[in-house]
């Protein structure tokens, strides 16, 4: 069997006027404040596409949603994700395992995890306990810690038997 492991990170600016989309999970924040970007600008499942293409040398998502194309404005960041999911499997690799750590000060993600999990795993034809969602905050340092945006660091475990 051959493995093939990938990594992926994303943050985006909080700001007014925009949903809080995290894990295809659609959030209230404290201050009424969604993240900024070109699609529905969902870190969680950004960094998880940049973990799986990562895994098969296949760029980053800019290289296949470039920003620049209207197609992918507004873009559900889970239609995104089954399409890169299309791609591994094209390839011959099923995904085996993700992990994810979101970097949130607010709004507290503990109650939203299971339904992130599970929006995630449906899209990627996995059973939840095969993706990973955590989430910690910064501790006041830095842009996520002055909550200035929310981030994601994301691992993504393929194989080919």
């Amino acid at each position: 069997m051959q493995l093939r492991i990938g990594n992926g990170y994303d943050i985006h600016r909080l700001v007014p006027g925009r949903p809080l989309i995290l894990g295809g999970v659609r959030l209230e924040h404290p201050d009424g404040l969604g993240l900024d970007g070109h699609s529905d600008a969902d870190v969680l499942v950004h960094a998880l596409m940049d973990a799986l293409l990562g895994a098969l040398s296949l760029g980053d998502i800019g290289t296949h949603f470039p920003p620049e194309d209207e197609r992918w404005r507004g873009a559900d960041s889970l239609v995104l994700l089954e399409q890169v999911v299309a791609l591994v499997a094209e390839r011959g690799w099923q995904v085996l395992n993700i992990d994810t750590v979101v970097v949130a000060e607010r709004p507290r993600l503990k109650p939203h995890i299971a339904a992130m999990r599970d929006a995630i795993a449906s899209r990627m034809g996995l059973a939840p306990e095969q993706v990973g969602v955590k989430a910690t905050t910064n501790e006041g340092l830095g842009p996520t810690g002055r909550q200035e945006g929310i981030a994601c660091h994301a691992v993504a475990l393929l194989h080919r038997p």
